[in-house]
Parts: C-alpha cells; structure tokens; sequence
C-alpha cells in the first residue's frame, strides 16, 4: 500500500473571514506542493472562536466556506478535511462542523461535532459554553480513502475514549481531529489525549490546531501532532503558523493490532460493555 502522506495546517485566525479563507487556500497550495495528499485545516479555522462569531459567521452547507474548500481540494488535487465552521443548519439550529472534499472537490464526509465545550473551570478560572449557541451532532463521522477510512472529529469530541474506540470498530486507520485546546487545558491534556486515543484503538491520531494569537479573541494551545498507532509522536509544531508533513505507513495498523489484539479481545467481550 502506498504510504499516506499527510499535510496539517497550523493557520491563524483573525477577524476577517476573507482573510482567513485566503491563508487557508495559500497553506493547503503549499501542503499539496509539498506532497501531502491528505491535507487538514484547524477547528474554526474561518472563524474566530466565541460564541457571537458563531453566529455572525454561519452560513449553510454550500456557502462561501464550503465552496472555497471544495475549490482549494479540487485545484490541488487532495482530499481535504477543512477544520470546522459554523454551519447554518435545518431550523437556524448552528453547528460546529467539518466539511471533508475528496481531490475532485466532492463532498466525502461531513462531521457535526458530537460533544459541545461546554466547562467552567472554577472561580477565576476559564469558562467557556458551545452550548449557547451551537447544537450537538449526533452522529459517528468516517469516509472512504485510498487508504482506508478515516475518522473525523472535533475537539472536545477527543475526551470521549467511546467515540474513537467506534470509529476503530467501523474500520478506522486514521482518526483526524481539528481543535483548539486552550491555555488552561492545551499544555497537560492534548498531547497526552491524542497519544492515548492512538495507543487505545491502534490507530494513527492527528490533531490540528489554529495557531496561538496572543491578541486574538481566544488563545489557542496550537501545538498541531500526529501519532502512530504505537503513541509515538511522528511531529509536533509549536505556537506559530506552519505545516506539518508526515508520511504514514497504514500497513502498520495491521501489524501493531495483529501483535497486540486489542480491538479482537475487545470485540469478543463487548457483550459486557
């Protein structure tokens, strides 16, 4: 099987929907000149992260986001998971979704994140609440590559081990998760979280993070990854804006679950669970 080369982007986001919708197209161009054939955006990456943005910037599925990374995955040539947005859903409801395109700028796969980010960190602390303006999704999102399947979530989805263990069940290789883990809870939680979803389910992780603006309205952690199924860390960015190229060998998701049967001893006692 030919390896899967894959592209994160670790873009910014400013205020300017335009803006950001332009450094996205610029960074999947470079990711796609650079090989990738799998490229990823991060969460809200057209965005600015807080509610009244939220609101302000959904559109419906086919609008202007939509159409430019069905148009940056067609002039490129990849398939490309295109972080999250807030779509414009049925009866107003708004959602935190990703669009997925395959390298003819298709529809592959569309994923409304399941579990809203919704905490409050005690007194002084951060505080934070999807749920005031956005509806949950309610379903386990997989699309069909020339490298088998590949799961798709979005942040805070990553803190629910049930999620990725039903993604791997369903045939996933890879579980692809744009986010965009705070300072208070990026530094301790989302290396270790995508290090023990891969080593849970034995599959490849990887999570993409806009880049940390100090200024911004919401500081993302950044600190965009990708593991193997064995927790390895393959490449990790820091704060900035880049991109993070990997060449992934599928064949070792095979390999590592043949050796350690995991997923086999799960499934035959599933009946307890």
């Amino acid at each position: 099987m030919e390896k899967l080369s894959l592209g994160l982007c670790q873009t910014r986001t400013a205020i300017s929907k335009e803006d950001n919708l332009r450094e996205a197209a610029d960074s999947v161009r470079r990711a796609a000149k650079a090989g990738a054939r799998l490229v990823c955006l991060p969460e809200m990456f057209s965005c600015p992260y807080e509610n009244s943005f939220f609101v302000r910037y959904a559109e419906p599925a086919g609008g202007q986001t939509f159409e430019a990374l069905s148009d940056m995955a067609r002039k490129n040539g990849v398939y490309l998971i295109g972080g999250s947005a807030p779509e414009q859903g049925e009866g107003g409801a708004i959602y935190n979704t990703s669009y997925c395109f395959d390298p003819r700028g298709e529809p592959a796969a569309r994923h409304r994140k399941i579990f809203l980010f919704d905490v409050d960190l005690g007194p002084g602390g951060f505080r934070f609440a999807e749920s005031d303006t956005l509806k949950a999704g309610d379903e386990i999102t997989l699309f069909d590559s020339p490298w088998g399947k590949i799961g798709v979530a979005i942040c805070f989805d990553l803190r629910f081990p049930e999620l990725f263990r039903a993604m791997a069940c369903r045939g996933a290789v890879l579980a692809v998760l744009p986010g965009a883990f705070s300072m208070a809870t990026g530094p301790e939680h989302w290396r270790l979280s995508l290090r023990m979803r891969a080593v849970d389910n034995q599959v490849f992780t990887a999570g993409i993070s806009p880049a940390r603006d100090r200024r911004g309205v919401y500081v993302s952690y950044a600190h965009s990854l990708i593991c193997d199924p064995w927790g390895r860390v393959l490449g990790e960015l820091g704060g900035r804006r880049g991109i993070l190229l990997r060449e992934l060998d599928i064949t070792l998701v095979e390999k590592i679950r043949r050796e350690l049967p995991l997923l086999r001893l799960f499934n035959d006692k599933k009946e307890l669970f």
